[in-house]
């Protein structure tokens, strides 16, 4: 009997935070994961923030993440479709995901019709109403010539700068109890109710928040929240029919 294909949703693993001992077990827990979906995954979406830092330098990528990046190699190989939404703390990603991997990445959300269902898929950052203070320094990080100057840091210098602010956040560090806001409050229900204002979608499925929820913003669209693995260690999957939030 053929096994039932299902297709993985997961984001902000945040992996080199908040030390690189501590992020090595997170590590293997999501290697570990990836291994065992392997045998009935259709398609994996990868959410952004899969490390705390990313930034690719021409001939240079951040020293790490081998097993992680071997495994998702190993599952792309073997015939699983892999997708990358960058997100803000990788959002200076360039080609290394397609020309190793062939994964594609994309930098703002994208439609896709799965199993006749259709989905809103992306990162979740910037989106919807306020965090102007954010979207401002976004639109600077992202600017052409604030990564032509970045890249001429050696890359010692800036990749661990890098890090070392990242990891002075304490979403990051683990040392903040993330609340759920309320409907009325959380921006990406704001956004997909939006959406749903200019077309239909079945499934909206975001990141970012590192707060797993799952949110009927309609009475045919739900949103879901992939939550996170650094507390909660939550991912999404959909069976062709049911969109389901799974802890591992």
């Amino acid at each position: 009997m053929a096994i039932q294909k299902k297709i993985y949703f997961a984001s902000d693993q945040h992996f080199g935070a908040p030390t690189i001992e501590k992020s090595k077990v997170r590590e293997q827990k999501f290697v570990k994961w990836l291994d065992e979906i392997k045998s009935d995954a259709e398609i994996l979406f990868l959410l952004g923030d899969l490390f705390d830092f990313w930034f690719e330098y021409k001939k240079v990528v951040p020293k790490g993440f081998v097993r992680v990046l071997g495994k998702l190699a190993e599952l792309k190989d073997s015939g699983v479709e892999i997708h990358f939404f960058v997100g803000n703390h990788d959002l200076w990603m360039r080609d290394y995901f397609e020309t190793e991997l062939n994964i594609p990445v994309y930098f703002k959300p994208q439609e896709f019709t799965l199993h006749d269902k259709t989905f809103l898929i992306g990162h979740g950052d910037g989106l919807g109403p306020g965090d102007k203070g954010y979207k401002r320094m976004k639109k600077v990080f992202t600017n052409p010539l604030s990564k032509w100057l970045y890249r001429w840091l050696h890359p010692d210098i800036g990749v661990g700068l890098a890090q070392h602010l990242s990891v002075k956040n304490k979403l990051i560090s683990g040392d903040e109890d993330v609340k759920f806001l309320g409907e009325d409050n959380e921006w990406l229900v704001l956004y997909c109710k939006k959406k749903l204002t200019e077309k239909q979608y079945d499934y909206f499925v975001f990141g970012h928040r590192h707060l797993p929820m799952e949110i009927k913003v309609s009475e045919t669209s739900k949103y879901l929240n992939t939550g996170d693995w650094v507390i909660y260690f939550t991912y999404a999957v959909f069976d062709g029919e049911d969109l389901m939030l799974k802890t591992y």
